[in-house]
């Protein structure tokens, strides 16, 4: 794990690189092709109101080297906020150094000072290297499927 990983709140200015972020991932994991403009408004538009949710980047040597977003899921069976980790990208020359884990790491510890109830996310059924990193860090998969219909484009 590299020593020089700090992680901070995503600012206005950041948007650019999450943006990049958001198009490499896609087509790494799901073979998507996003459109920059929609991503970019996008980011933008979570960014500008915090009632949606946050992201979280790490930086090392003065780069962002990943990045995730946090969104918020009320349960009225625990009375509680869930929030979803989502948008996770770490740059391939980053990996397998920790920067994951300082992300969830810095998740884990405001989500406890902020109450959350629980955290969730989602992965591509084709991705094990993720999943065995969920695992490894204390999560675990749950008996639900996730379906959706998409209205926006």
């Amino acid at each position: 794990m590299q020593d020089d990983i700090a992680v901070r709140q995503a600012q206005l200015d950041d948007a650019e690189t999450i943006t990049e972020f958001n198009i490499a991932m896609a087509q790494e994991t799901e073979n998507k092709k996003l459109d920059p403009r929609t991503i970019l408004a996008g980011v933008h538009g979570l960014l500008n109101k915090p009632e949606y949710g946050f992201y979280l980047v790490a930086e090392s040597g003065g780069r962002i080297a990943g990045c995730l977003l946090i969104t918020f899921e009320w349960s009225d069976w625990r009375n509680g906020l869930f929030w979803w980790i989502q948008s996770v990208y770490v740059l391939p020359e980053f990996r397998r150094q920790g920067v994951y884990r300082r992300l969830y790491n810095a998740v884990q510890e405001r989500g406890r000072k902020e109450r959350v109830c629980g955290f969730r996310l989602y992965v591509e059924k084709e991705n094990l290297a993720a999943m065995q990193t969920y695992c490894r860090l204390g999560m675990f998969e749950t008996p639900y499927r996730i379906y959706e219909r998409e209205t926006c484009s």
